[in-house]
């Protein structure tokens, strides 16, 4: 769905990766939204987007923004849609039978949410701080690897709450480890609400800002450096002259949700989207 180039991450992250002339359009089909901001339109889950092609391809992909579906444009499946297409029904479209297709759309926000997790853990297991816990992560990463590659029934039926609540005690260990000795206060703003807030300039450099709301927040030039970003919201969010790098666990849809210029300093891998 999304409209901005892919990052090119390293190692087990490159199987992650969005492909979607593998996949049949499954973000375009399976998933529910809502006529909003993001979206100019109502769409029921299991009901294909008015936009959608018979190719499984978007009919306004590169005026996505311009037509009202900006939702559409921070989306990224972390290499679901393909993985479901293309291993867990082996090439059989929704488009020819019935089952396969209710099937389908129960099992590609499951394999979404697994491969979210694998993106996470494989990024954890790159931070040389947090090497007392790489056994641990590589165990985990593994097992839901294993999942991944399962039948469909096998996967509707997965406990995703419970193994996300696992596998996110090791990542906050690793963030943890990874921000610990960091110079200053480190600041703690975990699920808070910080929508608008007027943040610039500010120094949160190893911050933990997991879950927090950021939505229109003000962080120009602000020091997010080293900062846990995992889950925070920065729909909107003012990253103008902003230092990300090596900011912890930030992804290409958080990016491409906020707002930012040239003078955005950020890490390598990430992309900076074209609409800043």
């Amino acid at each position: 769905m999304t409209d901005q180039q892919h990052p090119v991450p390293t190692g087990r992250r490159l199987d992650l990766l969005a492909d979607c002339s593998a996949c049949f359009g499954l973000c375009c089909v399976a998933l529910a939204f809502a006529k909003s901001a993001d979206f100019a339109a109502d769409k029921n889950a299991g009901t294909p987007c008015r936009n959608l092609q018979a190719d499984h391809r978007c009919g306004i992909h590169t005026e996505l923004r311009q037509r009202g579906y900006q939702g559409c444009t921070v989306f990224d499946c972390f290499g679901a849609g393909q993985k479901v297409s293309r291993h867990t029904f082996g090439g059989r479209g929704w488009r020819e039978d019935r089952d396969t297709a209710r099937q389908m759309f129960e099992t590609f926000p499951v394999m979404r949410q697994l491969h979210e997790l694998l993106w996470y853990l494989a990024e954890a297991m790159e931070l040389p701080k947090a090497r007392p816990v790489h056994a641990e992560l590589r165990r985990t990463y593994d097992d839901v690897e294993e999942l991944t590659g399962r039948d469909a029934a096998a996967l509707i039926a997965a406990d995703v709450p419970g193994i996300r609540a696992g596998a996110n005690e090791l990542l906050l260990r690793a963030s943890e480890l990874t921000r610990k000795g960091l110079p200053g206060k480190r600041r703690n703003h975990r699920g808070a609400d910080l929508i608008g807030a007027r943040l610039r300039g500010a120094d949160l450099r190893g911050a933990n800002l997991r879950g927090a709301y950021l939505i229109a927040a003000d962080l120009s030039g602000a020091d997010l450096r080293e900062a846990d970003l995992i889950g925070a919201d920065l729909r909107d969010a003012d990253l103008r002259g902003a230092d990300l790098t090596g900011a912890l666990f930030l992804t290409q849809p958080q990016l491409d949700a906020a707002k930012g210029d040239s003078a955005t300093r950020l890490g390598p891998g990430m992309v900076r989207p074209a609409h800043w």
